[in-house]
């Protein structure tokens, strides 16, 4: 039986890495036994000058080694991590089709409709061009 492939997009925000803990928590620990699920996590390196290739290649290592951290205390060994180059929009949609995923997993920065039009939002993105299901999980605020 081929697993079903769920992809999570992260960079080194919070609530990525909120986005894929919950994934975890919810996809991958409730049928740890046998997992139907294929987790594939995707970081977007943008595209550089060399002057900062090498800062962005430090920065998108240490993204995807906080990554596994998270999948290896969840013990979650069916993952594969990738970075690609391009924009942060393209490169979740793009890992969907190169790996035929399912479901789309993406964080939410929770910005207003004005910040989302100014700065544009990737998971808006996601969720209008990606060709699977998407999720954008948001993070609960803090009630004081």
């Amino acid at each position: 039986m081929e697993k079903t492939v769920v992809v999570v997009g992260v960079d080194d925000s919070e609530r990525s890495f909120y986005a894929l803990e919950w994934t975890l928590d919810h996809l991958f620990l409730t049928v740890l036994e046998k997992c139907p699920f294929k987790l594939v996590v995707v970081h977007a390196k943008p595209a550089s000058t060399t002057a900062i290739r090498q800062d962005l290649k430090r920065m998108a290592a240490k993204v995807l080694e906080k990554a596994k951290g998270f999948c290896e205390a969840k013990l979650v060994n069916d993952a594969a991590f990738e970075v690609m180059e391009g924009n942060a929009r393209y490169v979740p949609c793009e890992a969907v089709e190169n790996h035929q995923a399912s479901v789309l997993v993406v964080g939410s920065h929770g910005y207003g409709a004005l910040k989302r039009t100014v700065l544009g939002s990737v998971s808006d993105y996601c969720a209008h061009h990606a060709h699977c299901s998407v999720m954008i999980v948001k993070k609960p605020k803090n009630k004081h």
